[in-house]
């Protein structure tokens, strides 16, 4: 660069200034040819431009509206299922949970005297109360359940009180009699003041509880006494073996189908499909479906439309997605998801040319604004011409002018910042800004951008380092948290060498760094060998605290003596005192008598063991469940035994085992299970759990590993 009159020349300031005087010049130049030729194309152009336009923002508003209304309609169909399906799974637990607790009182109804109970007191009307009603026929006071059944009604008041949806809830006696509670004690006389009878042995409720074997739920029906529609969920109760009861209770559906109403009020529509494919409920001219008596209603499943019908078999088992559905010659979106707990489905729907409405109506929009547009832009094409020449004389001058003056300001303070960048180096990071870069223009903000990109740089070396730090502390501590843990348990094998009667092996793989699952065993006495196998609510560190806990609480009443309930319900007691986080674990704690093979066992929840003769394959063996410990306060749990032969084998295991996931959402499953302990049933514990271990990993793949792998294996030699 050679520096002359100021100026250096072949520099940034020479580029500048030859920069501005070819601009100006061929301005002048082409400007001519440029304004005819736009204004003899300028309709063409802006023509074309329009259609285009138009068919990219009509193409790309039906792809997002598709795509808004696919991912809204999806959303709230679910969560409109779950939220439905959640009333009916909240019913099945209060049932579950009188079924439990009727099941304890006719199993000990020695130990019980008969509780007071009354008839229907109709000045007791609108508030809920317990009530004593029965068949035509039967004598009520000689009833020897009544009294026992009586035990439930407070508890049966409360659950009734503090439910929000819970209408009543009844446990119909074998002997004819029942034991029920709801707010409407003046329905069940006539006008004369007479006591209805009630058939209870012949109530669907009833029967098809009886016949199931288990917990039931019924269709839509009208109750007896308010003729509300609703629907009944009902389980059998036995005493050694025997039908005593059936215990149930109400959900009415008032508030479902207000819902399905008030929704068509927001240009969709909701119908509710239950098992058997017919209309529960619907809004009044949606288009697709109608609501129909039960005898009369038609299975949807099997209509004449088959991609209707084909849409709602599967909503009925899982959540559709966004389907396009033609019904009498209209399209409409529609979306469905089930309700696991009965079995039935929600479905949402709208039609399409509803949804096509606000493009049409910004489509048309677009066109007038365009047009308005097209006349100002000719209007200033005309007066830009006039200008143009003007300008372009006074901008030549100006320009050259201009041109030396911002050369220089910008090469000044760019020479000054390059010399600074280049000096830079080492521990000297920092750019600071000075009175030489305040120009006011984007120099002074590029000097400030590098001014805060030092500091960001200076502070981001120092969070890297403390972050790392930080990360490399926390992963020591999940490392000790693991060997703690993996300490816990028992893993020294063999455990008891001087044993040769039976031989015992057992591994924990958690999901996370630490787990929920435990297992445990331990020698009571010489001839008693206690095993544990349980399942913590959760996963990682706060589920490895509540394990521990749970661990101890057992070893140590199991070492106090008592039968396996005993110490499931002490453990129970323990925990729910301060349990203020609401976690829960399932445990199965069986005591094996080495001698004779015979094992006492109790099931809180827990997965049924596997259990394999002498001489034959393992099988499941079903016993009966408790409630999870951890869940309720005051839960009785009952003891059973089963034989252990000699050479026989008992496979415990948790959730982790049958429920492992394969890439394709797969689980492994109970029969995968057993055939992988049948390849080689003969085989030591350890060779059974390497087995299984090998056989799930072979089944997921490379799929994570989504719960805690926990199994134990006892074999009587």
């Amino acid at each position: 660069m050679v520096k002359k009159f100021g100026l250096k020349l072949g520099g940034l300031q020479q580029k500048i200034l030859n920069l501005v005087l070819v601009f100006l010049l061929a301005l002048m130049t082409i400007f001519a040819g440029v304004s005819f030729y736009q204004v003899t194309t300028l309709d063409t152009v802006v023509d074309d431009a329009s259609r285009e336009q138009q068919d990219a923002i009509g193409k790309v508003s039906d792809d997002t509206m598709h795509q808004v209304i696919g991912n809204s309609m999806i959303k709230t169909n679910a969560l409109q299922a779950y939220i439905a399906d959640d009333m009916f799974s909240d019913v099945k637990t209060d049932v579950a949970t009188l079924q439990s607790l009727a099941t304890e009182l006719f199993e000990h109804m020695d130990s019980f005297e008969p509780y007071p109970f009354a008839l229907p007191d109709p000045a007791k009307d609108g508030e809920f109360s317990a009530q004593v009603i029965f068949e035509d026929g039967v004598d009520y006071t000689k009833s020897e359940y009544l009294g026992i059944a009586a035990h439930m009604s407070d508890t049966m008041i409360a659950m009734c009180e503090q439910s929000g949806y819970l209408d009543n809830c009844f446990i119909g006696l074998a002997d004819g009699t029942h034991l029920c509670v709801d707010d409407q004690s003046a329905n069940k006389y006539d006008e004369n003041g007479v006591l209805l009878s009630f058939p209870v042995r012949e109530r669907p409720w009833y029967t098809s509880a009886a016949n199931a074997g288990e917990l039931w739920f019924s269709g839509v029906e009208a109750d007896t006494y308010t003729g509300k529609i609703g629907v009944e969920c009902s389980a059998p109760v036995y005493k050694d073996g025997e039908l005593v009861a059936v215990v149930g209770a109400d959900l009415f559906l008032d508030s479902m189908g207000d819902y399905v109403k008030a929704a068509s009020n927001q240009g969709g529509y909701i119908s509710v499909i239950n098992n058997e494919g017919k209309v529960i409920f619907a809004a009044e001219g949606n288009g697709i479906f109608t609501v129909e008596t039960s005898d009369n209603a038609r299975d949807m499943r099997a209509d004449e439309n088959k991609e209707l019908a084909e849409f709602i078999s599967r909503a009925l088992t899982e959540q559709t997605g966004l389907t396009s559905v033609n019904v009498n010659g209209k399209e409409y979106y529609i979306a469905g998801s089930p309700m696991n707990t009965v079995g039935w489905a929600v479905i949402s729907f709208i039609e399409k040319e509803i949804t096509e409405q606000p493009a049409q109506i910004m489509m048309s929009e677009y066109d007038r604004i365009n047009d308005n547009a097209a006349g100002k832009f000719n209007e200033a094409m005309a007066y830009l011409q006039q200008t143009t020449l003007v300008m372009i004389g006074v901008l030549l001058v100006l320009g050259v002018v201009t041109a030396l003056f911002v050369a220089g300001r910008i090469v000044k303070p760019i020479e000054h910042m390059t010399k600074r960048i280049d000096e830079i180096s080492g521990t000297d990071l920092a750019f600071e800004m000075d009175d030489s870069y305040r120009t006011g223009d984007e120099i002074e903000v590029l000097a400030q951008a590098f001014s805060t990109l030092s500091k960001r740089t200076i502070n981001y070396i120092e969070q890297i380092t403390r972050i790392t730090a930080e990360k490399e502390r926390i992963g020591a501590e999940l490392e000790l948290a693991t060997r703690i843990q993996a300490d816990m348990l028992p893993n020294i094998f063999p455990p008891f060498p001087e044993r040769t009667d039976f031989d015992i092996y057992a591994t924990m793989t958690p999901a996370k760094e630490v787990g929920g699952d435990f297992y445990d065993f331990f020698l009571i006495d010489e001839n008693h060998l206690g095993m544990v196998m349980a399942d913590v609510s959760g996963k990682g560190v706060p589920a490895a605290l509540f394990m521990m806990m749970a661990k101890i609480l057992v070893n140590n009443f199991a070492m106090m003596g008592g039968s396996p309930a005993k110490v499931l319900e002490q453990t129970n007691a323990q925990i729910c005192k301060n349990n203020d986080e609401e976690m829960f674990v399932t445990v199965w704690f069986g005591v094996l008598d080495i001698k004779t093979g015979r094992i006492t066992a109790a099931n809180a929840g827990h997965e049924y063991p596997i259990i394999k003769k002498a001489n034959g394959e393992f099988e499941i063996f079903k016993d009966k469940h408790g409630f999870v410990v951890g869940g309720m306060d005051g839960m009785r749990y009952k003891d059973y035994e089963f034989t252990l032969e000699k050479g026989g084998t008992l496979f415990l295991y948790t959730d982790g085992v049958p429920e492992a996931t394969n890439a394709d959402n797969e689980l492994f499953g109970t029969e995968r299970m057993l055939a992988s302990l049948n390849a080689e049933p003969q085989a030591d514990p350890k060779t059974l759990l390497g087995n299984m271990k090998r056989s799930v990993d072979e089944f997921v793949g490379d799929a994570p590993q989504f719960d805690d792998l926990t199994m134990l294996g006892v074999k009587l030699l």
